[in-house]
């Protein structure tokens, strides 16, 4: 990294390019330099509400958080280079993938936003997995929109455009209806020799909701799919003004096609070859791993995806990761303020999670769930999190963090799984990042015994989505004639830098083994739960 007097020209010679991500708790802008290095950032705190049974962020608490992300980053470059921010090389936004935003002709939200979390669509993701031979999650947004047809919900006849949240706040911000590849993956199936949707389940969904009443042609309600490297269209003086309140940015910056965290999550660890693979652990999970070919058959536990630049991805994807882990980590911290003890978050995590590390290999008997929501690989429609043991456990602190840590990759784990052991599929590399991976070596172990691969853990990778994004809207305009997005990544932001690899410890892969059966054969108390807990 330069120092600041040339970091600060870059900035006002707009040499820079920022990406922007609505994680599931945390919006977050951040802003790199022509090296790709981040030199600004800025981040805003949220969190989903259930509203009618429906999980949802409102659209003032996704535009108080743009905003409010966005300055918090300006506000950054002028404390650390004294100057004002008015201009940057490109923009890309990237949010939670899947979900449901439906739109009238005159732009107006129909029903509230339906995010991924929302496990409501089984009627229609069952029948579309059916008719098109092909896997349809609950959160994808078809499983969404036929899931309304079918309850024959008002809003239906009235729809004119159906988006993702990065498709919307592009939308806003650009007059664009567009989205990348990777994002629209989790829309409707891709072709990846087209690398726009599949024309023939296109032609069976159109036949299959005229025979129920719904009348649109899919893909005139679709936005229009883009690959990494397409210009996605400019900042308008309106969405100038929605991101940066103050005025001091100005339109015309060009955006490349918004994208989903799990593109930007591939982009970030350079996990955009084939038989390369990378596990995205936060408030929820997702492991990608790049194929070489289609899968055999069509499995319930695995998303077909798209890298960002339309290569096939197989995606297993969990609703739930570190949420209740966090709570505990929140109990903790008033325990230790009961006493009077100041707290450091960071410390307390460090502290906790290298516990784990002295644990049984097999968390000494005890089983934990947490599931703040339900969990469609396991198949349990809502969460109760839960601990449980036997009188013979042998119940410690260790343990029951390494239970807790076991647990938020469990889910990955039986998909994974099906990939490794089922497909045979070979995996080169790993990549972990987000918050699971912040204390080193403790995460990244444990994920290398779940999987039973090696697992490399980069320095930029708290950084995550963000930069992944901020990476995207780099390739699209420092990008040579011809250039892949592979060949970028590999060749210009990460020459010689594969982050610090950890192979599985024998005794740890066996444990989890041990636990991995333990998970599956417990799913019955966890439905009990759901059932007798209200």
């Amino acid at each position: 990294m330069g120092n600041k007097e040339t970091i600060k020209a870059m900035i006002e010679s707009g040499k820079t390019a920022l990406g922007l991500e609505f994680g599931s708790t945390r919006i977050k802008a951040v802003l790199v330099d022509e090296d790709h290095n981040p030199i600004a950032s800025g981040d805003h705190e949220w969190e989903n509400r259930l509203d009618n049974g429906i999980w949802t962020y409102t659209l003032e608490d996704i535009f108080v958080g743009l905003r409010d992300s966005y300055r918090k980053m300006a506000e950054d470059v002028k404390a650390e280079y004294d100057t004002v921010l008015t201009t940057v090389g490109a923009i890309g936004f990237s949010a939670m993938m899947h979900g449901y935003m439906a739109f009238n002709r005159e732009g107006e939200l129909l029903v509230p936003f339906r995010t991924w979390r929302n496990g409501t669509t089984g009627p229609a993701a069952e029948a579309l997995t059916e008719l098109f031979q092909y896997n349809i999650p609950l959160r994808w947004s078809i499983a969404h929109l036929y899931q309304a047809i079918l309850n024959g919900e008002e809003h239906v006849k009235d729809i004119d455009f159906i988006t993702t949240l990065s498709g919307y706040i592009h939308w806003q911000l650009t007059g664009e209806k567009v989205l990348g590849v990777g994002d629209a993956s989790g829309m409707f199936p891709i072709d990846p020799d087209t690398k726009d949707y599949n024309a023939r389940m296109i032609g069976q969904f159109d036949r299959l909701a005229e025979d129920k009443g719904f009348c649109r042609k899919l893909r005139d309600i679709l936005p229009k799919v883009l690959v990494a490297g397409e210009h996605a269209g400019v900042l308008t003086e309106e969405g100038a003004k929605l991101l940066d309140e103050t005025g001091n940015l100005k339109a015309g910056i060009p955006l490349c096609a918004p994208e989903g965290d799990a593109g930007t999550g591939m982009a970030a660890t350079n996990s955009v070859a084939k038989r390369t693979g990378n596990v995205s652990a936060g408030t929820s999970v997702f492991a990608m791993v790049v194929l070489e070919k289609e899968l055999s058959k069509v499995y319930p536990e695995l998303d077909m995806v798209t890298t960002p630049d339309g290569s096939l991805v197989a995606m297993v994807h969990a609703n739930n990761c570190t949420s209740d882990l966090n709570a505990w980590v929140g109990i903790f911290r008033e325990f230790a303020e009961s006493f009077g003890i100041d707290v450091d978050m960071n410390h307390l995590f460090e502290t906790l999670y290298n516990k784990a590390l002295e644990g049984d290999a097999d968390c000494g008997g005890l089983l934990s769930y947490g599931y703040l929501s339900g969990e469609n690989i396991t198949g349990v429609p809502e969460g109760r999190p839960l601990v449980v043991r036997s009188p013979k456990s042998n119940f410690n602190l260790a343990n029951f963090m390494r239970a807790h840590l076991f647990t938020s990759l469990g889910a990955i784990k039986v998909g994974m799984d099906l990939l490794v052991k089922e497909e045979r599929v070979v995996i080169d590399s790993v990549l972990g990042h987000g918050g699971l991976f912040k204390t080193k070596g403790v995460g990244q172990s444990i994920l290398a015994a779940a999987i039973n691969t090696p697992v490399s853990v980069m320095e930029t990778a708290g950084e995550g989505g963000p930069w992944g994004m901020a990476l995207l809207a780099s390739y699209m305009i420092r990008r040579e004639e011809g250039e892949s997005l592979e060949d970028y990544l590999a060749k210009k932001v990460f020459a010689g830098n594969a982050g610090i690899s950890m192979d599985p410890n024998p005794e740890d892969a066996a444990g989890y083994e041990i636990f991995a059966e333990r998970y599956k054969k417990g799913i019955p108390i966890e439905l009990s739960a759901l059932e007798n807990l209200v």
